[in-house]
């Protein structure tokens, strides 16, 4: 552990060392973000390694690491100061490095190779890392995680998708790993920014219930094996790593998995999310580990999940408001604009209602989980609530371009085809 410790500093200094000669934060107005964050990262790192080596002079076991629930009081509609500087850089990414990456990433169904690089480069990872292995995290954030990703989603859905499944991955590691897991893949994650990894989930079933899978999991010789299929798997032919959910002896776990040859990955194009290169992954026997340990907990995993997707719903229907009130000011139809129709105004502002709506249960679910309270009721409201809000908007979007939002010429029918993978996927990321 002391080992891990010391590598994961040093590789916050590199970074920071790196960071310094950075021209992509210069362009994105993003230095001071970055710096402010990971300098307060490397400071308190070098504490908890003092407070380590002490530990192990001790003779002591080191506990696994477990963020603190929240001690503030939560549901606080104000954002600190950190939650402030964070929306206003994820929102800045989203609009000079997402939004002019969307249609072409969509049209040729690739996820872009130089969004890999600005990840490593805003140090996105490290916000999900506890300090103790040189990333942020002093406590849980999973307010700061949803803003995160509302905000990104304000450049591109599906993007946003594929950009936080590695980070997802680190966070419901932290959250739920054991000891031995979290010893593991922490560190990893921590010394190689490289790492890719993403959940196995949604199992090709009608009506699909995370709770009621077809995929397997079955005890050998110390570890498990997975047999089984999944479906809709966010960047899948790429990633070294996977989260899986299985059926263990009739109840729902999920189980860390190394790509290996046992593993065959069968692309599968969905109506939305193109640009994550969504594929089929079929498990032969595949060997894994469990994820947690006895305080996991499956349905606040998938409630997490779920949270994400509707955060990342609420910032692309932001998007859709703002380019339908662009377009409706500027539409001159019989000799003024659209705008001026109550019937498209109306609509609008129905978007504007739905929105705010959508933004209050899920900031109202992710402060209950922050603070360590039962959220499962608020998390099931505010999925609700947003795939059936997040496809209208995204529906009425089309609606009031009329012919102009059945074409590519105008993004309003990637942002439709994206927004209905909210109603669809289950987990597949973690807050």
């Amino acid at each position: 552990m002391n080992n891990m410790v010391n590598k994961a500093q040093g590789f916050g200094l590199s970074l920071l060392t790196k960071i310094a000669g950075s021209e992509v934060l210069d362009q994105l107005k993003l230095r001071k973000f970055v710096e402010k964050s990971l300098y307060q990262s490397s400071k308190a790192g070098f504490k908890t390694l003092s407070q380590t080596q002490k530990i192990l002079k001790s003779g002591q076991k080191i506990q696994k690491q477990r963020l603190p629930h929240q001690s503030k009081s939560l549901f606080d509609l104000n954002l600190t100061e950190e939650q402030q500087m964070t929306c206003n850089a994820m929102q800045q990414f989203a609009q000079e490095v997402l939004y002019p990456l969307a249609h072409n990433a969509d049209q040729h169904e690739l996820f872009p190779h130089e969004l890999s690089q600005y990840s490593t480069d805003l140090g996105l990872n490290f916000y999900a890392l506890p300090e103790a292995l040189g990333g942020v995290a002093s406590e849980q954030n999973i307010v700061s995680n949803i803003l995160i990703a509302q905000h990104l989603a304000q450049g591109d859905f599906s993007l946003t998708a594929g950009l936080l499944s590695t980070f997802s991955v680190i966070n419901a590691i932290t959250r739920w790993g054991s000891e031995q897991i979290q010893a593991e893949y922490l560190g990893a994650f921590a010394e190689n920014p490289e790492l890719k990894a993403t959940f196995a989930v949604q199992e090709k079933t009608a009506a699909f219930n995370p709770e009621q899978l077809k995929t397997k999991a079955v005890a050998h010789q110390g570890h498990y094996l997975i047999l089984g299929e999944k479906t809709l798997v966010l960047l899948g032919e790429s990633a070294d790593l996977y989260l899986v959910s299985a059926d263990l002896d009739g109840r729902a776990e999920v189980f860390v998995v190394q790509r290996d040859s046992t593993i065959t990955a069968k692309k599968s194009p969905a109506m939305g999310l193109k640009a994550t290169e969504t594929v089929t992954l079929k498990f032969e026997n595949t060997p894994a580990q469990r994820l947690g340990d006895k305080d996991f907990d499956y349905a606040a995993f998938v409630d997490l999940g779920n949270l994400m997707w509707c955060a990342m719903a609420v910032g692309t229907c932001e998007t859709v408001k703002k380019y339908c009130v662009q377009y409706a000011n500027d539409r001159i139809a019989f000799g003024e604009p659209i705008s001026h129709r109550q019937s498209v105004a109306f609509m609008i502002a129905d978007m504007a209602i739905e929105i705010d709506a959508m933004q209050m249960l899920i900031m109202n679910a992710a402060s209950l989980a922050e603070s360590g309270q039962a959220f499962h009721r608020e998390a099931y409201l505010a999925r609700l609530l947003c795939a059936e809000k997040s496809m209208k908007i995204g529906t009425d979007g089309v609606q009031i371009l009329g012919g102009h939002g059945f074409t590519k010429e105008h993004p309003v029918e990637r942002w439709y085809r994206d927004l209905r993978a909210t109603a669809i996927l289950h987990s597949g990321l973690h807050a």
